[in-house]
């Protein structure tokens, strides 16, 4: 099945809030998460987990 445009699960990219640059690209599901995300994940460019932010 091809993918539209329009779809519900966005690729989306998350920054790291510690300011290397370091990304994670991933997908999120408009419908439970209409806002922008942000997790905790590991950065290792600074060697430990730090927040990750919704970019668009």
């Amino acid at each position: 099945m091809a993918k539209t445009s329009a779809t519900a699960r966005p690729t989306i990219t998350l920054r790291s809030s510690a300011g290397t640059g370091t990304s994670y690209v991933t997908e999120k599901s408009r419908r439970n998460d209409p806002d922008r995300l942000v997790l905790r994940k590991y950065d290792r460019a600074v060697r430990r987990h730090v927040e990750f932010r919704e970019t668009r």
